[in-house]
């Protein structure tokens, strides 16, 4: 019984140093979930840019000892990247402006006092947090190790975000998430996630808005 405790043991240790980076990303992002559930700090915008982005770019230059721009802050290939940016963008449109006649939604996103500038603004913090910390964080700090599967893991909390919002919202996000998650590998940067989803954001609300 004593050797197999020590022997596994040792197998656990081994497994921590072949995958030491890999444990942190997913851990401290997977902690940084949990902490912005249990002790969101007011207003909701800065909380995520503080879990999302502030901790993890912390994670990333004190615990792992990389460079941030590692980890999809750089342009990357625009001349890729910047194609899908413009596609999905204008095939959204067309599918948002569809959407928005949809009850469950208009009923989720009609705010009393909607304010563009001020929504596009918080909106732009928040989303750069959140994405970074997916298509960022996650991505490229699981990619040397699991290649593409890294595309595929961000998804999953990225999904469980939308949990509470309407259900065709949540299930599209299984699309959107590996959508974007590709975008990023492919395009080897976090910017044109972020480009979407601001788009898709703020034009959906602000469509909906304006229509009231």
């Amino acid at each position: 019984m004593i050797g197999f405790i020590r022997q596994e043991i040792g197998g656990i240790l081994q497994f921590l140093k072949t995958n030491g980076s890999e444990t942190i990303v997913v851990l401290s992002a997977t902690l940084c979930l949990v902490l912005d559930r249990y002790h969101t700090i007011d207003p909701t915008w800065f909380s995520t840019f503080i879990y999302y982005a502030v901790i993890p770019l912390l994670v990333i230059i004190i615990i792992l000892r990389k460079n941030p721009l590692d980890f999809g802050l750089r342009v990357g290939s625009p001349g890729i990247w910047g194609k899908y940016v413009l596609i999905i963008c204008l095939i959204s449109a067309i599918i948002l402006f569809t959407a928005s006649y949809m009850p469950s939604l208009q009923k989720y996103y009609q705010m009393e006092k909607f304010s563009f500038l001020n929504y596009s603004l918080t909106s732009s913090v928040s989303l750069a947090a959140s994405e970074f910390m997916y298509r960022g964080f996650l991505i490229f700090g699981l990619r040397d190790k699991l290649k593409e599967g890294s595309i595929l893991i961000q998804t999953i909390p990225f999904v469980l975000l939308h949990l509470g919002k309407p259900e065709l919202e949540t299930i599209s996000t299984l699309f959107t998430g590996v959508l974007f998650g590709y975008v990023v590998y492919r395009g080897n940067s976090y910017w044109p996630a972020f480009i979407i989803h601001l788009f898709i954001n703020i034009f959906f609300v602000a469509l909906i808005n304006f229509k009231m």
